[in-house]
């Protein structure tokens, strides 16, 4: 009998594993590939270790801006890739070493849920069967690919998120379908290496949900670079190695390349591990399906001793929500006062610039209804971001409450603001004011200064 049983070692998983097994608990953790899931196998450390490594040539390509000279600046796609893979080994191996230091029993296949009785939960794996007291379900999400006509028959000119990490050749020629943060990273990062990239975004912007503003200003450095946005554009079908769109103006366009990028976003994992055998409620999406599995603030599901954390509850599909969600139901089995708060979950593009936000987004404070103003300043008033950004472009940009000026949102362009976000994260998580972050004392110079310089413009 065990204390907790947690279903897939990704960000939520491993994480609940390592603070249960610190408090004392006992616990059994299923993963079928490896631990880590999607975010350290498969997303956020595999391609921000690609993009670190184009940021490293774009930056011997241009050291004459620094005064640095560096002739026939040149990458060697291969062994970016090798090195991607150390990383990810590396990492692996750390998770692998804090499951054993929290005496964590990993058990390396699919799960499957029997039931709940008076016993408790039974999970089996590989002929043997499991029993806990709770069970915790981090079952994560996968890329959803939709039915385009002729997307079987391109093969394997179709890449998720997956197989194009696996890639061992940099294409020529890279369309992406879908303009969200997993489609501008990958853009960026085969746009920075020399391939020709087209992205097709159905919504009139990339970066669906983050500001305005801020993404538009993306995208016009990112065209200046060259890369080729169709926006408003509808696919309707794949023809080999093209993908087939209507423009705004109802025209059919074609978009070809070496390889076909689908990153329309993810779909909660709800199938394959007996979920049904449980009776949880489910999130419904418009078409009224299920879409992910409903929780409160502490993460209790419907069923007693039952738990969800991460993309599978299909709410905020980010590994460090994923992350504190696991913690909140760990809190929560060990009696301990807590809950889940959205306010201040920070999001971040790892292009080059950076883009990096937090809380209300100007559009989504109008359409709230409430008062607020507007302060914001270009990057260039840190003196560190002058100093370290030659020919770089960046704003900071505050949603202030209108009467007392409390922090509702705080949004970035700009490098390293993926750095400094987390000191608005804290801001509004407290409910500080922009009078008190104008008595916050900022380390000089760093770029972070530009928070509270932009404090100061308010009237």
């Amino acid at each position: 009998m065990y204390d907790l049983a947690i279903i897939g070692g990704g960000p939520g998983g491993y994480v609940a594993a390592e603070r249960a097994g610190a408090a004392g608990l006992s616990v059994v953790l299923f993963e079928k590939r490896e631990l880590g899931g999607v975010c350290l196998n498969e997303g956020c450390i595999p391609t921000k270790t690609l993009l670190y490594s184009a940021k490293v040539y774009n930056y011997a390509k241009n050291g004459g801006d620094y005064g640095v000279s560096t002739e026939n600046a040149s990458f060697d796609y291969g062994k970016i890739v090798a090195r991607k893979d150390k990383v990810v080994k590396k990492l692996v191996g750390g998770v692998k070493a804090a499951m054993k230091a929290g005496k964590v029993t990993v058990v390396k296949s699919a799960a499957m849920i029997e039931g709940r009785s008076a016993e408790g939960i039974t999970v089996s794996a590989e002929g043997e069967k499991y029993v806990s007291r709770n069970l915790l379900i981090c079952a994560g999400s996968e890329a959803a690919v939709p039915p385009f006509p002729g997307l079987k028959e391109a093969g394997d000119v179709i890449v998720t998120n997956r197989e194009i990490l696996a890639l061992q050749e940099q294409p020529k020629e890279l369309v992406v379908i879908g303009g969200g943060v997993i489609g501008m990273e990958f853009a960026a990062f085969y746009n920075t290496l020399g391939t020709n990239v087209t992205v097709v975004e159905m919504l009139p912007k990339i970066l669906g949900p983050l500001d305005d503003e801020i993404s538009a200003t993306l995208q016009k450095i990112y065209e200046k670079r060259g890369i080729k946005f169709c926006l408003r554009c509808k696919v309707t079908g794949i023809e080999g190695n093209a993908v087939v769109y209507e423009d705004p103006d109802g025209n059919v366009c074609k978009a070809a390349g070496d390889k076909i990028l689908v990153s329309v976003g993810r779909r909660a994992n709800l199938t394959g591990y007996g979920l049904e055998n449980l009776g949880v409620d489910y999130l419904l999406n418009r078409g009224g399906k299920p879409c992910g599995i409903k929780v409160d603030e502490k993460m209790r599901t419907n069923i007693p001793g039952v738990y969800a954390a991460g993309d599978v509850t299909g709410f905020s599909m980010l590994a460090h929500t994923a992350s504190r969600e696991g913690e909140v139901a760990v809190n929560d089995i060990l009696g301990k006062e807590d809950r889940m708060r959205y306010d201040a979950i920070p999001g971040v593009v790892y292009t080059n610039p950076e883009v990096a936000g937090v809380g209300l987004t100007e559009e989504q404070a109008k359409a709230s209804g409430k008062e607020f103003e507007v302060i914001k300043l270009p990057m260039a008033y840190a003196g560190r971001f002058v100093a370290e950004n030659e020919h770089g472009e960046g704003i900071c940009k505050l949603i202030v409450g209108k009467k007392y000026h409390e922090v509702l949102g705080a949004h970035m362009l700009g490098n390293p603001c993926s750095e400094i976000i987390h000191s608005m994260c804290i801001a509004i998580e407290q409910e500080m004011t922009v009078e008190q972050l104008k008595e916050v004392v900022f380390p000089h110079p760093t770029v972070s200064e530009i928070i509270k310089e932009t404090s100061f413009t308010i009237k």
